[in-house]
């Protein structure tokens, strides 16, 4: 039964070595972000909220949250600038989560077309 999948797990495999480069550097910007937030809501809230913000690691936690757009409202920010700010991320972390699926789809767009060209 895993044999009819075998051509569809490697136009995966083909598709993410493709485009390694650009998921690399998504990546990467996804963990600067990660680490960007994570310093300022620290600064911004740690102060006003010790117990929620303790630390920059504690922080990075509600970046994680934030970002992935799962927000468990543990952890928020109480001040203005801090849901600015956060709205801010949060509005940031939709584009984190497209633009890995955007060049995903277009390897496998191009993937497609350039298979029924060679056919």
């Amino acid at each position: 039964k895993i044999n009819r999948y075998t051509k569809s797990l490697n136009l995966i495999g083909a598709v993410l070595k493709d485009k390694k480069s650009e998921l690399a550097v998504t990546g990467f910007v996804t963990i600067l972000l990660l680490v960007f937030s994570s310093f300022i809501m620290y600064n911004i809230e740690g102060d006003i909220q010790p117990e929620a913000f303790p630390n920059i690691l504690a922080a990075f936690w509600w970046a994680v949250a934030t970002l992935t757009t799962v927000g468990y409202g543990d952890v928020y920010p109480i001040t203005a600038l801090g849901k600015f700010i956060s709205g801010l991320i949060a509005l940031m972390g939709i584009g984190v989560v497209a633009l890995p699926t955007g060049i995903i789809g277009a390897g496998f767009i191009d993937r497609l077309k350039s298979d029924k060209k060679d056919e």
